[in-house]
């Protein structure tokens, strides 16, 4: 649904994107995260129309966003990390002002509305001034301005800036039902527990660059090809690291405190043969814990904290 490929931006010299590529599947939930300063808002701009490239191609649904900008909007909701509302007018007037920007028939407009003010909790608010808005209830209504026009694709830059634990709970609730009802979106942060239970598949961008792209296990298993274990021992851990080192298909042994970490390439059904080799050596295990690498660990792995 989107295709970005050999994307760069320069400005003045200095290069925010930096032969940026990368594809989301249609009905995906896709994360673009990195670094404060990585280029991601300049990336969403570029996809979003409102920046050109330095070079570089974009297609949304097939259309170019360079030779085709207006059949791009008309497919994209756009969600910026800072926006404004009009204080001094309705939730209700709000919409209503950008369903008849975006050319919404005024006798389907108020159908429109209520179904978006449904999805995204605002009913009761209809009459509520926006100036008024909580932080939670604010990104709300920028989502519900952003879905008004039907896209079908979602482009969202740091929608959870600021919001409150139950809010981005809520949030992360109402992108889940979203996918489920046909969207594909994309979603920036550098806030990684944000994504991790959402996205269906991630690109990493530091200093201007995709670091790595795919869905979550295929980079997970790209790092990690076997299985990840934390080992506990009573005592003798020197001695136990040896022993954990000298068996077939464990590698990667790392002492940890009071514990050894390791990998095992062995499938999982081989772990009581493991132990019974370690016990049979005298090793006094206390615990084993099987280890599942998130996105966070993910991301600290492949990034170096630079910005471009």
């Amino acid at each position: 649904m989107i295709e970005v490929s050999g994307l760069t931006k320069n400005y003045e010299g200095h290069w925010a994107v930096r032969g940026v590529s990368f594809d989301v599947a249609e009905g995906d939930i896709f994360g673009f995260i990195g670094p404060n300063g990585a280029g991601k808002t300049t990336s969403i701009r570029i996809i979003s129309t409102l920046l050109e490239p330095t070079t570089g191609t974009v297609k949304v649904g097939g259309r170019n966003v360079i030779g085709d900008a207006e059949a791009v909007r008309r497919l994209i909701g756009f969600m910026p990390d800072n926006f404004g509302v009009y204080e001094r007018i309705t939730v209700w007037e709000y919409l209503d002002f950008f369903a008849a920007a975006y050319g919404i028939d005024r006798r389907r407009r108020a159908a429109a509305i209520d179904g978006i003010m449904e999805l995204t909790d605002l009913k009761g608010l209809r009459d509520r001034l926006t100036g008024e808005l909580s932080k939670g209830m604010r990104q709300r209504l920028c989502l519900a301005k952003t879905l008004v026009h039907d896209p079908k694709v979602l482009i969202l830059d740091e929608p959870a800036n600021g919001l409150d634990p139950r809010a981005r709970i809520e949030f992360r609730a109402l992108l889940k039902e979203l996918r489920s009802m046909g969207k594909t979106i994309l979603i920036s942060s550098h806030i990684l527990t944000e994504l991790s239970d959402i996205c269906t598949s991630v690109a990493i961008l530091e200093k201007g660059k995709v670091v790595t792209s795919g869905s979550l296990d295929s980079i997970k298993k790209a790092l990690q090809p076997g299985l990840a274990f934390r080992l506990e021992v009573l005592n003798g851990i020197d001695a136990a690291r040896g022993i954990l080192e000298a068996l077939p298909d464990v590698s990667g042994v790392k002492i940890d405190g009071d514990a050894l970490r390791f990998q095992f390439g062995a499938a999982r059904e081989q772990i009581p043969d493991l132990v019974r080799a370690l016990v049979a050596r005298n090793v006094a295990i206390t615990g084993l814990q099987e280890e599942k690498t998130d996105l966070e660990g993910l991301f600290m792995r492949l990034t170096k904290g630079e910005v471009s």
